[in-house]
């Protein structure tokens, strides 16, 4: 792919990957507008997290492609190593949270911060003015994604002694502070209770429409999804069901099929409630 529509912002084409004889992806393809939040959904086991692995280059697929719209053009993130990805404003959260335990929040949320460090060892050693001024920008950063997300309160605190809400909201806030242009959320709602998840959709709305960071996300709570998505991929087995509005793909047959069985099943269900609350 040579060129790519301006209002896309990752493309993904013809995505498949191998582990042995398991096809985890089977031929995925799918467009990530500037943005939009857009969300892959489907059963465990679905290959949602490995599209995610594709994308920030812990895989290598069997086949297809990944194309990018950096600031230098539209680049093919399958031609490059994994370390380079952060660095064109592609940031990442995980289903389980990869932060340093024993550091206090602000000094995870610095760590943020090395994909713009420019300045070089003897620079840094010696303190000159060139790294002093990256050291108070850099913290500038990190205060505002602390403001925006509400982190006054645990700023010096030591990451293992927080919930694990908090902790969540901590990983989101070290993916903000290296400012991506895609941000990719792998289940932001596992452990979280009702009133965490809703305020992780508040903070979702807000980076999309204050910040403007496009997000890709994957995620299990259909009511997340409904809120905050603008569009919304269904995977089972590996390969695509359905792409269209949340509504849309939620009430798609092979959708309906591949989480509560035929769609002859579901009616039954229907019915069989029905008579009982008849009852």
């Amino acid at each position: 792919m040579s060129a790519m529509n301006d209002d896309i912002l990752l493309s993904a084409r013809d995505l498949s990957v191998r582990f042995g004889g398991v096809l985890a992806v089977n031929k995925v393809s799918f467009d990530v507008r500037k943005g939009e939040v857009f969300t892959l959904i489907g059963p465990n086991g679905a290959g949602k997290t490995t599209v995610f692995n594709l994308i920030s280059r812990i895989y290598t697929p069997t086949s297809g492609e990944i194309h990018f719209a950096s600031h230098q053009g539209p680049l093919k993130l399958t031609d490059l190593p994994p370390h380079k990805v952060a660095g064109l404003g592609i940031a990442r959260t995980f289903q389980n949270i990869e932060l340093f335990e024993h550091a206090t929040v602000l000094q995870n949320l610095l760590i943020g911060r090395h994909t713009h460090r420019q300045t070089g060892l003897w620079s840094e050693l010696l303190f000159t003015g060139k790294t002093r001024a990256a050291e108070i920008a850099a913290r500038e950063k990190v205060e505002q994604v602390i403001d925006f997300l509400d982190l006054q309160h645990h700023r010096e605190s030591m990451v293992a002694g927080l919930p694990y809400g908090v902790r969540k909201v901590v990983e989101l806030a070290r993916a903000l502070c290296t400012e991506p242009r895609l941000l990719l959320l792998d289940e932001p709602s596992s452990g979280l209770n009702v009133e965490e998840t809703e305020d992780m959709a508040f903070w979702i709305s807000d980076i999309k429409n204050e910040l403007g960071v496009t997000v890709l996300m994957v995620e299990h709570d259909m009511t997340l999804v409904s809120k905050v998505s603008d569009r919304v991929l269904a995977m089972s087995m590996g390969a695509e069901l359905a792409t269209g509005t949340p509504a849309e793909v939620q009430s798609h047959p092979g959708v309906i099929e591949a989480y509560l069985g035929t769609v002859d099943d579901v009616s039954s269900l229907r019915r069989e409630n029905h008579v009982r609350a008849g009852a």
